[in-house]
């Protein structure tokens, strides 16, 4: 039996790495995944697919264009299903490619198969042709990450009726889409195919969507979706989904009947730990095969078994995913974690993009911290006149108090870039005066920090001798 200082179970964001850093530090890695290449959900089927079918979609259709010449305007008049998936097949190999080469770098070994485990230290690996390999390791990281959720009530058919992996295999644009799940995944996918002049509807049995986001944010981003005539029923649930003649009949729970082309299903994953055998290791998922861990270490009830990654729950992002990965590994070959900083940005890869760091103007609210807000449109910056911008909002809220960036949030193009410089003042406690008194490059949408930075400044006043 080979035995190792790390296992590492599943090669996405966390995985690798949580692999590699272990590797550096000089420890035997093994990594399994039961893909047929490695780079998990997020390579294959999550983040890089998604955002390359964004950038291609937007590209193709001439979205960004559409400002200067109007909403007809296309850079190729036919868009099919193979031209989007040609740019996808490209970036997917470089991804792979990349990913292999760092793992030979590190000399971090892996192999394909199954992992289960026999016994807290034991896992029980079933390659593809059959042969079984027990691999024994000190310590155990779990980063399995998730799949979409399949209700038995929905008839999935992988052509009309479909999940968000089988999405990027489709054969044909559909002339009208529904979306069920007004999360992050079904808004990003519902916006991309809305981009592609698809008519979309989105439902959700919630009144509301993205709650977590500050809520200006929001009806900003919401009102442009309606302005390009998208379908919003919010608070409405679908009973009852049929397939009938290559269409998709939907009953809602108010009676309404809407006949679509294709429906997508994005309310929720699942966290993939079924076929973990977890009780053999002393574990237990929840109702969403989700692992509970401690938040600064990562580590699971069972002190050398941990997780991370979207097997973790909140906030399922490839970005944290890594550095849980990172922290999750350090603690468990026996190094110092340092814990990361407190803000780090959300960014929703929809069109237009959302991102956000920090406070919420809600969550400010809620702490009874006297505050200002700053706000900038992308269409008063000389950058986002020449880029044909009509929307994009950037808002800023700073403490009265201290004057201190409370948080920062964007929507529109380039949000999920721009973030960073507020995020970068925000960990370095800065305050409105970094806006005010520095220099920005002209023209830049970064601009925009400046507008927004002088719009709070102007109703704090100037800063106080006592300060």
């Amino acid at each position: 039996m080979d035995q190792f200082d790390l296992l590492v179970v599943g090669s996405g964001p966390a995985g690798r790495r949580g692999a590699i850093q272990a590797a550096k530090l000089g420890k035997k890695v093994l990594v399994i995944e039961q893909g047929k290449r490695v780079g998990g959900v997020s390579v294959h089927t999550g983040t890089i697919p998604s955002k390359t079918l964004r950038e291609t979609a937007l590209n193709l259709s001439g979205w960004r264009e559409r400002g200067f010449y109007g909403r007809a305007y296309r850079v190729k008049q036919e868009i099919s299903a193979e031209d989007l998936r040609r740019r996808l097949l490209i970036t997917l190999d470089h991804e792979v490619e990349v990913l292999e080469h760092q793992f030979a770098r590190n000399r971090v070994q892996h192999i394909r198969g199954k992992a289960s485990f026999v016994d807290p230290q034991t896992m029980q690996v079933v390659k593809d042709d059959g042969e079984v390999v027990n691999v024994k390791a000190a310590s155990i990281l779990l980063a399995v990450g998730t799949k979409p959720f399949r209700p038995d009530y929905m008839p999935f058919d992988n052509k009309t009726v479909l999940d968000s992996d089988e999405l990027l295999d489709i054969e044909n644009l559909p002339r009208s889409m529904v979306v069920i799940g007004a999360g992050v995944i079904g808004i990003e996918y519902a916006t991309i195919f809305s981009a592609l002049d698809t008519q979309v509807t989105l439902i959700d049995p919630k009144s509301t969507m993205l709650d977590f986001i500050d809520k200006e944010i929001v009806e900003d981003f919401i009102y442009q979706l309606r302005d390009r005539n998208m379908k919003l029923l919010l608070g409405q649930k679908a009973e009852k989904v049929e397939r009938q003649n290559g269409k998709v009949e939907l009953t809602l729970d108010n009676g309404r009947r809407i006949t679509t082309d294709m429906v997508l299903f994005a309310a929720g994953r699942m966290g993939a730990t079924d076929t973990l055998n977890l009780p053999a290791a002393g574990l237990e998922a929840d109702a969403r095969g989700r692992l509970s861990v401690n938040p600064e270490t990562f580590a699971t009830k069972v002190p050398h078994i941990f997780a991370a990654g979207d097997v973790v729950g909140f906030p399922s992002l490839a970005s944290t995913s890594m550095e849980q990965g990172r922290i999750a590994a350090r603690v468990a070959v026996g190094a110092i974690a340092k814990e990361p900083p407190k803000y780090f940005p959300y960014g929703i890869y929809a069109v237009p993009e959302i991102s956000t760091c920090g406070l919420s103007e809600e969550e400010v609210k809620e702490r009874h911290i006297p505050y200002e807000c700053g706000i900038a449109r992308f269409r008063e910056t000389s950058r986002g006149h020449i880029m044909g911008l009509d929307t994009g909002l950037l808002k800023m809220i700073f403490s009265l108090k201290t004057r201190r960036l409370l948080g920062v949030h964007i929507v529109g193009e380039g949000a999920t870039e721009l973030v960073h410089i507020g995020q970068a003042v925000l960990n370095l406690k800065g305050t409105v005066e970094y806006f005010v008194e520095n220099t920005f490059n002209y023209p830049t949408l970064a601009e925009a920090y400046k507008i927004a930075g002088l719009d709070a400044w102007n109703r704090m006043g100037d800063i106080k001798s006592e300060l």
